[in-house]
């Protein structure tokens, strides 16, 4: 792949080889950032998992760095009342149904009560190539509207390895602290460790890699205590 002049200048200034302790490796990103705009530090986890086998939770990182989200609520009566009261961006059934059916899809995540599935389920080829399915195992299909919109608003992120078994994840801004970008990682490299197959043999995590939006890769030394 050719690559512009400012990342390949990015790429020379350090050894592309090195295992960096996992602080000292998001500070070398944010040393190596060169974008006019605050990029965003993204973290990739090789696992060693089989074509067959996902690894898929969310998490609550410590350390926020986006704009509150949009959460779109599917839910009646008491549930509806519930999520207005919580804070929900829109909150409706049918209605809102048939408005994502026309093509809007002005909303960052959704969550839906359990008995609305059956009329949400429609909406699957839409929101599903989106990942905007509302789904039990991300806690997004649930009676608790209140506690789920809580998390969501604290902080709460969807991780999930995909077809190569790599997961790809935001977790932070080159602005911020290399320490809380750190701890951000830290609590989802633990989070993931814990979702390990019983089948796996050998290492579970492959390679850990940081990088800004625009920059090189930096490996990462996920051996090392805390990660």
């Amino acid at each position: 792949m050719k690559r512009g002049k400012k990342y390949v200048q990015a790429r020379g200034q350090f050894d592309r080889q090195q295992l960096f302790p996992l602080e000292e490796g998001v500070a070398t990103v944010k040393k190596l950032a060169y974008a006019k705009f605050d990029e965003t530090v993204e973290l990739s986890i090789n696992l060693n998992i089989k074509k067959s086998q996902s690894v898929r939770d969310t998490v609550v990182l410590p350390h926020q760095f986006t704009a509150e989200k949009k959460v779109l609520v599917f839910a009646k009566g008491d549930k509806a009342q519930e999520a207005e009261e919580a804070g929900a961006t829109y909150v409706g059934d049918a209605d809102l149904v048939e408005k994502i059916k026309g093509g809007w899809l002005d909303f960052d995540v959704a969550v839906a009560t359990p008995d609305m599935m059956k009329d949400v389920g429609r909406l699957g080829p839409i929101l599903g190539r989106r990942g905007l399915m509302p789904n039990p195992k991300t806690q997004t299909v649930t009676f608790d509207i209140k506690g789920a919109l809580a998390e969501l608003k604290k902080g709460r992120v969807e991780f999930r390895s995909d077809k190569t078994g790599v997961i790809h994840l935001a977790v932070g801004k080159v602005s911020m602290e290399p320490a809380k970008v750190a701890e951000n990682i830290n609590i989802i490299m633990n989070e993931v460790e814990k979702k390990r197959p019983s089948d796996v043999k050998g290492d579970f995590v492959k390679t850990v890699t940081v990088s800004s939006t625009m920059g090189p890769g930096v490996k990462i030394d996920f051996r090392e205590a805390g990660v």
